[in-house]
């Protein structure tokens, strides 16, 4: 690998302006696990690499008014650890738990994750399906945008040149309201989705669901929001009819590609089993939930 040029700002305006002097080929680090190995593999060409780990916030997870922060640069170990996240947001502490080994956890990050644009990364489903939003800053100030503006093809975002993610934020919760988080994949572990579902749901008092959200990996060019699929389950009590509605919306949300790892036909029929499975899972939490400021 050619001599990089390295940067370690002390303040997100100093990180933008580094990004900005830099152009289209710098690169923001906030844990460095697909950047440095792409790196390495010769599939970037060497830039300024701006390190955003001594920015104030960029590691470690706050609450504020009741929304959860998750700084750029915070290892995924780090949410797994995080009672109060955990507990809020079970499904994205599941979705990052599985991103690489667990030595990798100790350095991968959910906004590198989201920001390297896979349409496979596990991290970013269950943070759509969450309504997650990301404050992001360049040039220009900063700005908020939902996360799942952020990607727009594979390996491609919507960020401006030297702008950069600098916070994840996920909005307080309600009673009865819940996430989960599913992939398949043809190994037990350390490997790449083949298909992957978050969903969050709402419910009220007597258990129907007044608000769902569906989210699927790896069957398209981006993550999809399976609009359809959410709007199906609304003013069900998830039974089997309204669990063969989502199954087919979800199918229906899908536009995957045949590769390798599974053909256009398997992974659209995944979508949907998967979609069963994490709806269960995310109503059974939902139920038992009340407050969780109890």
């Amino acid at each position: 690998m050619s001599q990089l040029d390295y940067v370690a700002p002390a303040s997100a305006e100093d990180a933008a302006a580094a990004l900005a002097a830099g152009g289209a080929g710098a690169r923001a680090l906030s844990g460095g696990t697909d950047l440095l190995v792409q790196l390495r593999a010769g599939r970037l060409k060497p830039g300024p690499i701006v390190d955003l780990k001594r920015i104030p916030g960029a590691i470690g997870v706050s609450e504020t008014e009741g929304d959860f922060v998750i700084g750029a640069a915070t290892p995924g170990a780090v949410l797994g650890e995080h009672t109060g996240l955990a507990r809020a947001w079970p499904g994205v502490v599941e979705a990052a738990m599985l991103i690489g080994s667990t030595q990798i956890q100790g350095r991968a990050s959910m906004a590198g994750n989201l920001c390297n644009a896979s349409p496979a990364a596990d991290g970013v489903p269950a943070l759509i399906a969450a309504r997650a939003t990301c404050v992001i800053v360049g040039p220009s100030g900063r700005r908020t945008a939902p996360v799942e503006s952020i990607a727009v093809g594979p390996g491609q975002t919507s960020l401006l040149v030297g702008e950069f993610v600098l916070e994840i934020r996920l909005p307080a919760r309600s009673a009865h309201s819940a996430d989960a988080y599913l992939r398949s994949i043809p190994r037990t572990e350390m490997d790449i989705a083949v298909v992957g579902a978050g969903v969050n749901l709402t419910l009220d008092e007597s258990g129907l669901i007044t608000d769902a959200r569906l989210a699927l990996g790896a069957v398209g060019p981006t993550v999809i929001v399976a609009e359809g699929a959410g709007a199906a389950l609304i003013g069900s009590r998830l039974d089997e009819a309204a669990l063969g509605r989502l199954d087919e919306a979800a199918r229906a949300a899908c536009n995957p590609i045949s590769d390798k790892r599974g053909t256009v036909e398997y992974r659209t029929k995944i979508a949907g089993v998967l979609s069963r499975r994490v709806a269960v899972i995310a109503y059974a939490r939902a139920k038992d939930r009340k407050d969780l400021s109890a």
